[in-house]
């Protein structure tokens, strides 16, 4: 097959890695992609949320499967636009229809329907500009901490957990009157807080069968022990020690079951990924949110340890032959650690020249380097080009081995002012331990 990834991230360097490791792919073009998909792949100058210029190259390249990885153009309709095109309707697009991007793209939407299909989730009530004053009366009556979600799209960093009342009430006035996270804030959910240990769960689907990937953990604030401001993601674990099998059931017959028949019950055509971001609260699973499509980085993390061939689960997903489907998984462990640039989440340089990765151009077996916010130069020197720059993967039989094999081959790789957490997966080995 000749098949189109759109996107440029780490989860994208990761689809394409494992995509162009199968015999069904002819040739994989990846729009935009970044400096380490150019060295496996052909990228393409098309921006995600051009669907026309995108239809137009999918013609003329004779795109058999398209892959959508991020979530903007999944929220902005690019599977309709796809499917009501006489031209493109039978090309297998992988990503859910506009409706069902909802699911991540409105934070209330995604609440109303698992309120609606009895998926276990935390108490919440939904406000407006218009309906402020009733929020702020809602807080007070909130047990503390609370959490605070921008109902749309904030490139994972419009949940607030407010330790006070008082803080609770400020930032409420900043999300819904100045704007916060901008358009994303207009409506507010008010959640209650689920004092747990958080895991992703990440399903495949056609709408009616679906395979169950291996599980993640990844780590959300930019500092050391979980502190500081929230990021895209700074690393992750799979699997995950505390997803047991009896715990793994209940997310299956709780949340996974309820949330595909759901979908199919209310008449919402969904092939592709749902991410699950779940607590697990003494032992039970509680849904925190939805998302359309693989997590960034814990796609980084999940991916090596798919052994049965990826290229043919897109292609079941998309063809709605999901249930001859066979997943395998490798019994290793990884450990994703994020490098960023220094500045991140905030304001950054890009165009730094990153040194090291020659040597490591070679994927071993003990770790891979995917790129996220790169390019080339002129000189044809990768460079900084984003906030999240590499993930770094390590391979090895457990927690401990994959984290050393990760961090040597973090501290191989340099520019200037970069960072990274030292304390990735550090809290599973002291609960293993």
């Amino acid at each position: 097959m000749n098949i189109l990834l759109l996107g440029s991230g780490g989860r994208e360097h990761a689809f394409a890695w494992k995509i162009v490791n199968s015999q069904n792919c002819t040739k994989l073009f990846v729009a935009p992609g970044n400096a380490g998909t150019s060295a496996i792949a052909e990228n393409v100058a098309l921006s995600i949320n051009d669907f026309d210029a995108i239809t137009a190259f999918v013609l003329e390249k004779e795109i058999n499967m398209v892959v959508v990885g991020p979530e903007e153009p999944l929220v902005r309709g690019i599977v309709d636009h796809f499917q009501n095109n006489p031209l493109t309707a039978n090309i297998p697009i992988i990503g859910p229809s506009q409706e069902g991007a909802r699911m991540e793209g409105s934070k209330d939407f995604s609440k109303q329907f698992m309120e609606r299909h009895g998926i276990p989730t935390a108490v919440s009530a939904t406000f407006t500009k218009e309906t402020l004053e009733e929020g702020l009366n809602y807080l007070e009556a909130q047990a503390i901490p609370v959490v605070l979600k921008a109902d749309g799209l904030a490139a994972g960093k419009g949940v607030l957990i407010c330790q006070s009342h008082q803080e609770a009430k400020e930032s409420l006035k900043g999300m819904l009157v100045d704007g916060m996270f901008g358009e994303a804030s207009s409506k507010v959910v008010v959640e209650q807080f689920l004092d747990g240990i958080e895991l992703s769960v990440f399903v495949a689907t056609d709408g009616k069968s679906y395979k169950i990937l291996p599980e993640a953990k990844d780590y959300k604030r930019i500092g050391e022990a979980d502190t500081g401001l929230n990021t895209g993601g700074m690393g992750a674990v799979s699997p995950v020690p505390f997803a047991d099998d009896a715990f793994m059931q209940k997310v299956e017959e709780r949340v996974v079951i309820p949330t595909v028949k759901g979908l199919e019950k209310d008449n919402i055509r969904y092939t592709g990924f749902l991410f699950i971001g779940l607590m697990n609260i003494g032992g039970d699973p509680y849904v925190i949110e939805y998302n359309v499509r693989m997590g960034d980085p814990e796609t980084q993390a999940v991916l090596p340890r798919i052994k049965s061939d990826f290229t043919d689960l897109l292609h079941a997903m998309g063809t709605m032959q999901l249930d001859k489907y066979e997943i395998e998984l490798q019994p290793f462990t990884t450990t994703t650690v994020v490098m960023v640039a220094g500045g991140y989440p905030g304001s950054y340089p890009k165009g730094d020249v990153i040194t090291g990765l020659a040597s490591l151009s070679t994927p071993s077996n003990k770790s891979l380097v995917f790129h996220a916010g790169t390019s080339q130069d002129n000189s044809g020197d990768v460079v900084t080009n984003g906030g999240r720059v590499l993930a770094v993967t390590g391979i090895g039989d457990d927690v401990e081995s994959a984290l050393s094999n990760a961090y040597q081959t973090v501290s191989s790789i340099s520019w200037n002012k970069h960072y990274f957490r030292k304390d990735i997966g550090l809290d599973i080995l002291k609960l293993i331990k």
